[in-house]
């Protein structure tokens, strides 16, 4: 299931995202990668693991797409799945 490494993977971008408890809108994130080159598996499947249960969360109260778009990176050098529909354009 690797995928080839992401376009912004090393980058920092701006975020867009809905309320949250993790305050996200707006902040800074280092893109290290697609969720499933960190982790070999969706997030889907990720029992357990805080980062993957808060964006289960986060995704559904956002209703964000039920797919593997997601990305791993760090705000603040905290670890966060993002789905690419909430990186703020330039």
């Amino acid at each position: 299931m690797i995928r080839e490494k992401h376009p912004l993977a090393g980058k920092t971008v701006k975020l867009k995202c809905a309320p949250d408890p993790d305050e996200l809108d707006g902040k800074h994130y280092w893109i290290e990668d697609w969720w499933v080159n960190v982790s070999d598996k969706s997030w889907m499947f990720c029992v357990g693991n805080p980062a993957c249960l808060k964006y289960a969360v986060r995704s559904a109260f956002s209703y964000l797409p039920l797919d593997d778009e997601v990305l791993y990176g760090k705000v603040s050098g905290l670890g966060h799945l993002i789905h690419v529909s909430e990186i703020e354009e330039n």
